[in-house]
């Protein structure tokens, strides 16, 4: 006798799309999550009035019905829609020699480019139809559809040829990596940095290690659909997952820490909570890490020690901010400083800042602007010792002056100031050494799908195919679930799209 037929461990994207969509599809799905607050690496807090997005802030598509956006797909077959606010620019990207606006409005992006380098932009052309190509191949097959068993073949097949013959011309670029595309088209070397740049904030990879599709998904919705933000902050998105899983018969337990998955003969039989309460269940779906479900979920077993040997990216240090706003009139939303000549991926060197209260004010008290800033920043030699408030202090002067360079009285503001480390990051998000997620570049292997060595037992999120990202981890919940129900009920969703 089970208690439900399913358990998903952990409440980020991945598992409340998975949890969700299978409430949706009539399962009987409870959803067990450690901390307090829903959402893993997308949920927000609240502190003296500012209200922060714990990761990044930057979506497309929520608020177009017409958008390929994975996450907006759940969404409408939950009933859920999110309501956003779209803009653009974007906001800016800060060189050491220039400062690119950067637009969605794809003619407004081209010409901001030639201003700094004409002959790159030229060269950038040929790119971005190559990406733009694939990109139409792709949107024709809804990822909703999708799912990770041998079913997928005939229902592509019956339902979808038109958009899989589209797509044979572009097949090569299916698992090229982006580097692969950029060294046949582009030589300027300020646009390939840009190209390494753009690959790096999606993927945590510059272009040789990023697979061209999730660029090509990336330039096709900034192009063909709009840059938007969730009203309420990212939370806001949560929120509306929450209330599809509950909506559609679903529960979420908070506070519910999942000690261990039970196994026996080589078969789930369910979950062991911190307090010893078990969970029975035919089916568990673990939206932990590889490296967390596989070593501290799981007891060991020899099946899973090349699972464990995934490269995983690096941790971040966080600034989280809240500042007076006179005089800011003007300000974009989001900006990526590159501080020096030294390479991307260099700890520190790289910023990325959020302004999420720029188009929704209800994020900060009146007057006032939430601001987030985050670099990437190794595990290795983080402690909670004497040196640790001294440690985070230093390390996290690349952000302050990150924001410096939009802001560049930022300290004479500052009303309330929080500082992160992977240490933050890996208490709050109870994620292997605080982790982005799995680093796999292109061309040295996929992204595990969502099966597992163990009968009935699941992963989704940030280290299951497609990958690292809001758009890729709700896709992980989508093909999860999908494989567990008949084609047939996958294509009912699909047809109220």
């Amino acid at each position: 006798m089970h208690d439900t037929e399913i358990v998903v461990i952990g409440s980020g994207i991945g598992g409340l799309v998975a949890g969700a969509l299978l409430a949706r599809y009539g399962k009987s799905v409870v959803v067990c999550e450690s901390h307090t607050i829903p959402g893993g690496a997308i949920h927000s807090f609240s502190r003296q009035g500012f209200h922060f997005d714990s990761g990044a802030s930057f979506y497309c598509g929520l608020s177009d019905a017409h958008s390929v956006n994975p996450l907006r797909q759940v969404l409408a077959v939950l009933e859920e829609p999110v309501a956003a606010i779209p803009y653009d620019p974007f906001g800016h990207y800060h060189f050491p020699d220039a400062t690119l606006p950067v637009y969605g409005n794809l003619e407004k992006y081209r010409s901001a480019i030639a201003n700094i380098s004409p002959q790159g932009a030229i060269e950038l052309v040929e790119l971005e139809e190559r990406f733009l190509k694939l990109y139409e191949g792709l949107r024709g097959i809804p990822t909703l559809a999708l799912r990770s068993d041998w079913k997928l073949a005939p229902l592509l097949l019956s339902r979808y040829l038109p958009s899989l013959l589209k797509l044979l011309p572009n097949l090569g670029m299916i698992q090229a990596s982006v580097g692969d595309l950029m060294d046949q088209t582009v030589r300027d070397p300020w646009v390939r940095r840009l190209i390494d740049l753009e690959c790096f904030l999606l993927s945590g990879l510059k272009a040789h290690g990023t697979i061209a599709p999730e660029v090509a998904f990336m330039f096709g919705e900034r192009t063909n659909s709009v840059i938007d933000y969730p009203i309420g902050g990212s939370g806001a998105i949560v929120d509306a997952l929450v209330r599809g899983l509950k909506k559609w018969g679903g529960s979420l337990r908070l506070g519910t820490h999942v000690e261990k998955i039970l196994v026996e003969s080589g078969k789930v039989r369910g979950v062991r909570l911190r307090n010893g309460e078990e969970l029975k269940s035919a089916i568990v779906i673990s939206n932990a890490t590889i490296w967390d479900t596989y070593s501290q979920l799981l007891d060991p077993l020899p099946n899973t020690q090349d699972a464990l040997k995934t490269p995983a990216i690096e941790s971040f240090m966080h600034l989280h901010l809240g500042i007076r706003a006179e005089g800011l009139e003007g300000l974009t939303g989001h900006h990526v400083v590159v501080h020096d000549d030294r390479d991307i991926t260099t700890p520190g060197n790289t910023c990325m800042i959020s302004i999420p209260s720029v188009w929704d004010a209800t994020l900060a008290p009146d007057g006032h602007h939430v601001v987030h800033a985050y670099t990437l920043e190794p595990f290795e030699g983080w402690a909670r010792n004497a040196e640790y408030e001294q440690k985070k202090h230093q390390r996290s002067q690349s952000l302050f002056r990150a924001v410096e360079k939009v802001i560049p009285d930022l300290k004479s503001r500052i009303v309330l100031e929080l500082i992160g480390t992977p240490l933050t990051h890996a208490r709050y998000l109870r994620r292997y050494q605080g982790t982005y997620g799995a680093g796999i570049p292109a061309g040295q292997g996929l992204f595990p799908s969502c099966y597992t060595p163990i009968e009935n037992l699941y992963r989704v999120g940030d280290s299951t195919m497609p990958g690292i990202g809001v758009p890729a981890v709700a896709a992980s919940g989508i093909l999860c679930a999908n494989t567990l129900v008949d084609p047939a009920q996958t294509l009912e969703l699909v047809d109220l799209l």
